[in-house]
């Protein structure tokens, strides 16, 4: 049986399977399943498939009408932030957050840990056992936020979800329908927060084709709402320390400090909170607004190359990497996950060459970098000994 078998094309495993098939008996029985049918999979299931019946669930292009979708336009560097104070302001039961790289899971689940948000991470590379540990925390309200991939969300059904944040935009209609449909369910009401950056904005078009309904704009909620609430919360946490505990011993080192050293008793309780924030600051200031429109440029190298990019060396060693204009892919988001996944530079990544389904990229000139995983010599530029099929990795996932 081939599940998922959309995903397992887009991150670079087609070879592997037409070489299981080939490695298997001709009067095998084979199910394959996936959400979306590109053309690659039509020909497999043509070409290794006996008489196939295809059966399609009709599926529904629009999202629930039950969840709210909306977007915030930020700048990358922001999106924490903004994050946070959306979560600040906002009534939230349990989260998804969505990001494109196993690695931005956990670097994100621990920034938010970092802020006091119980988080936690899933990807592909944790356990099963320890995926259903997490998602049964998420469940029972022991973790609020689970920051995942797409690939580790599927399947994941959570009543509680009261909010799905896109912190990374999908490059794909399809991936944001299935991510927006973990909220909204059962009957009970739902949001959906995409963050989009300047250049991103035709995404967003393309989403609100696909599904056919509006997103609706939203705004940061200002310095001053968010000082104001966190305001609130503190002082309400000195009426309830004042009321549950006792006190007596710190009132008594605290006039014996004042007596010592001359200092009023509100500079001795500034003091205090500030040690209690340790090091955190109680308020924040406003961000910087993201520009309206990002003009994106366009390379004219005859491949319909996405820019800004580097051009290709003519003989230089070139990888194959399976996603290209027709998954929206950007040189930024290669780079990225080339360098998150293969645990390289991006300094060590040459010229990138965006293709309509694929990409081309090569090593920067000096010392061999060790190729990244998911990434495919070009036929036209092999090196002696490329990797085997089974060193390739899950590029952009």
């Amino acid at each position: 049986m081939l599940d998922e078998a959309d995903e397992m094309l887009r991150m670079g495993f087609a070879e592997d399977v037409e070489q299981i098939f080939q490695q298997t008996p001709e009067d095998r029985q084979v199910a394959l399943f996936s959400a979306t049918m590109p053309s690659q999979i039509r020909r497999m299931s043509k070409q290794y498939l006996n008489n196939p019946a295809e059966v399609q669930v009709k599926s529904k292009t629009t999202t629930g009408a039950n969840t709210r979708q909306r977007y915030l336009q930020i700048m990358g560097p922001q999106k924490l932030d903004a994050m946070t104070r959306i979560l600040e302001v906002e009534e939230f039961d349990g989260v998804i957050a969505f990001v494109r790289t196993k690695m931005a899971t956990e670097d994100l689940a621990d920034k938010l840990r970092a802020r006091g948000f119980q988080a936690a991470a899933i990807n592909g590379d944790i356990p099963q056992q320890q995926r259903e540990r997490t998602v049964d925390a998420l469940k029972e309200g022991r973790i609020d936020i689970l920051v995942a991939t797409d690939v580790a969300a599927r399947g994941l059904d959570v009543e509680r979800i009261s909010h799905v944040i896109n912190y990374d935009i999908p490059h794909d209609t399809e991936s944001y329908v299935h991510r927006i449909g973990r909220t909204g369910r059962a009957g009970r009401s739902g949001e959906a927060i995409l963050f989009m950056t300047p250049r991103e904005k035709y995404l967003l078009r393309s989403i609100e084709k696909a599904t056919r309904q509006p997103v609706e704009q939203m705004h940061l909620p200002t310095a001053e709402t968010v000082n104001t609430l966190r305001l609130g919360k503190f002082a309400e946490k000195i009426t309830e320390t004042l009321a549950s505990e006792d006190v007596a011993a710190f009132r008594d080192l605290i006039a014996s400090y004042e007596e010592e050293h001359n200092v009023p008793a509100a500079e001795i309780a500034a003091a205090l909170a500030v040690m209690a924030q340790g090091g955190q600051p109680l308020l924040v200031k406003e961000l910087a607004a993201a520009p309206e429109f990002q003009k994106r440029e366009r390379s004219k190298d005859g491949f319909g190359s996405r820019g800004p990019t580097r051009a290709l060396t003519e003989g230089n060693a070139t990888y194959r990497i399976a996603v290209g204009r027709r998954q929206r892919v950007m040189p930024g988001s290669i780079v990225g996950a080339i360098a998150n996944e293969g645990g390289i530079s991006s300094a060590q990544i040459g010229g990138i060459d965006i293709r309509s389904d694929h990409s081309l990229v090569e090593p920067a000139r000096g010392p061999e970098p060790r190729s990244a995983e998911g990434a495919v010599p070009h036929p036209d530029r092999r090196r002696a000994d490329p990797p085997r099929a089974g060193q390739r990795a899950q590029a952009l996932r």
